[in-house]
This record gives C-alpha cells, sequence and structure tokens, in this order.
C-alpha cells in the first residue's frame, strides 16, 4: 500500500511509518472489539 504513495503526497510524510501504524490501530481495534464481545458473552452466561 506504501508503494500507492511514493511519488504523491508531501515529500516530509513517512509513508511506511503512517502505514504501519495505522496497520497497529486496526489489529488493536479488532481485539479490543472480539475481547469486549468475550466478556460480554461470560458475563451472560455466568450470570443468568
Amino acid at each position: 500500500m506504501a508503494e500507492k504513495h511514493a511519488s504523491a503526497g508531501h515529500p516530509d510524510m513517512d509513508y511506511p511509518e503512517h502505514e504501519r501504524t495505522y496497520s497497529m490501530f486496526i489489529t488493536l481495534s479488532k481485539w479490543t472489539t472480539i475481547g469486549a464481545a468475550a466478556i460480554l458473552v461470560l458475563m451472560a452466561l455466568i450470570l443468568i
């Protein structure tokens, strides 16, 4: 995905770092959502 930005954009923009940061954000968001869903399922099983 960083290859698309090689000739476009601001020359001071660190596109590889931007891509890594965005990838980490997506990964953490995914695992946070999965963790919250798991907690809710466990609460439903235990508290009912």
